[in-house]
Order: structure tokens, then sequence, then C-alpha cells
């Protein structure tokens, strides 16, 4: 982890600790960072908070203003974070069940969600299931015992049904037509690379990992190869080719 980074998720949790007092009882960092797949200047940074209990609406708002880019600048291309308590992490829920959702950061536009009655069900419900089953595996403590100690993991039947409705999100967003190279398709194939694999494996990896680890166990879609490649400059696949992977997967994953 580069020092710019290290140093705002000390600063993040000082800033925390500050605002919630003990409230606050545990940090994780998850997504990209947990996983050991950080990059700079392509990957978001993504935090869970673990609250000892539900937050007031001032303790709310207050969070979100000391955390925002605008107080707190985020080396990255911004910052996802959400508040738990820690009763929610500890059940294994497929529920979003957060306190606060906050996304800030100079490319990301600024979002915060005070409830998830508040979250639109068009922007999807599933991802807090996910993130918290990843946490389980991954997270990155930076303050507080091991993540798998805090965060339950979902059953087998919440995850698939979970994978599902992400992967039908997913294609449900719009693409371009015509078989040109689609800029985003890369991380649709690899996002559901890491959904697969997943699955079948019962781990989760960063996306371009998981990828890799189709092609390395003989997966023949050319498209997977093609989605890794463009995170390193390469053209991106087409729209239609991510979708018929997307769909694959979906289906393999549905049974």
């Amino acid at each position: 982890m580069d020092s710019d980074l290290r140093r705002y998720l000390d600063d993040l949790v000082d800033t925390a600790r500050d605002v919630l007092g003990g409230d606050l009882v545990d940090a994780y960092a998850a997504g990209s960072v947990g996983l050991g797949a950080y990059q700079a200047g392509r990957s978001d940074v993504d935090v869970a908070l673990v609250c000892a209990g539900p937050l007031t609406e001032a303790a709310k708002v207050t969070l979100v203003a000391r955390l925002r880019h605008e107080a707190l600048p985020c080396p990255a291309r911004g910052l996802e974070l959400v508040v738990y308590q820690r009763a929610v992490a500890a059940a294994g829920s497929p529920e979003p069940g957060f306190e606060v959702e906050l996304n800030t950061g100079r490319a990301m536009p600024f979002r915060q969600t005070l409830d998830p009655a508040d979250r639109p069900p068009a922007d999807g419900r599933f991802w807090y299931g996910l993130d918290r089953s990843i946490l389980h595996g991954s997270g990155m403590a930076l303050l507080g015992p091991p993540a798998a100690e805090v965060f339950a993991d979902l059953t087998p039947a919440d995850l698939r049904r979970l994978l599902i409705e992400a992967l039908t999100w997913w294609l449900a967003l719009p693409t371009p037509p015509g078989d040109r190279p689609a800029p985003g398709a890369e991380d649709a194939v690899l996002g559901a690379c890491r959904s697969l694999v997943r699955h079948r494996d019962g781990q989760w990896l960063s996306k371009v990992a998981a990828g890799q680890r189709l092609v390395d166990t003989g997966d023949p879609a050319e498209v997977i190869r093609r989605a890794i490649a463009a995170r390193h400059g390469g053209p991106p696949p087409t729209g239609a080719e991510a979708r018929a992977f997307q769909e694959r997967v979906r289906a393999e994953i549905a049974g």
C-alpha cells in the first residue's frame, strides 16, 4: 500500500473516531484494497465502519460532512464508505442494513444515503450483502479484530440470489450498439468472472485475479483475455461480447 493511501486511511479512522467516539468499534478496508488489487488512478477506496448501535441523525450528518472529499481529500478516484451496526455485520443478512452510505471523490459523483429505505431500488440493493461477504473473506483491519470475526458470510442460498440479482442489474444497463469496443465492458466481464469464481470455488478474488483463474483453468472465452488486457491499456470487449458472457455466467449460477 502506498504511503498516501495509508495516511488517508489512518486519517479517515481518526476522523470517524473523533465524530463517533466510543460508538466506533471497528474499521476495515474492503474492495480492491482488502483484496490486494488496489490500482492507483483507477481503483476506488472502499471502507466499512462498524458502530456499536444505531447512530443519531446528527452523528450521520456530521460524519458525512467530515469525511467527504472536500473535507478529507481522497487520493484515489473516490471513497465508497458504508457504516454498519455491529449486530448487522454479525447477522449474515442479505439486506442492505446500513447506517450511512457515502460516495465522494474527485472523479465520483457525491452521494449520501442515511437510511436504506431511501436507496432507489433501481440502483440495486444487492451490493451490501455481497460487500459484507467479501469483507468476511478479505477485509483488512484498520481498527478492531480480523474482519472474519466481525462480518458473517451469507448463506449459500442468499449468496446465489444476490449474485443473480447483481448480474441481472448489470445486464439491464444500456450497451453501445454495433461491434465497437465499449468502455467499461471490461469491468462488466471481470465482475462476472469474480461472481463465477465465488460460485464455483467459494473464494472472493479481485476482478482481474478471478478472470485470470478462469483463463488458467481452461475457460475458452476470449472475452476474458480481452477484458484483462483492457485493464492495461488494450481495447475493451464490445458490449455484445460482455452481455453474452454475463448471460452465460448468470445461467450457470442460476443452475
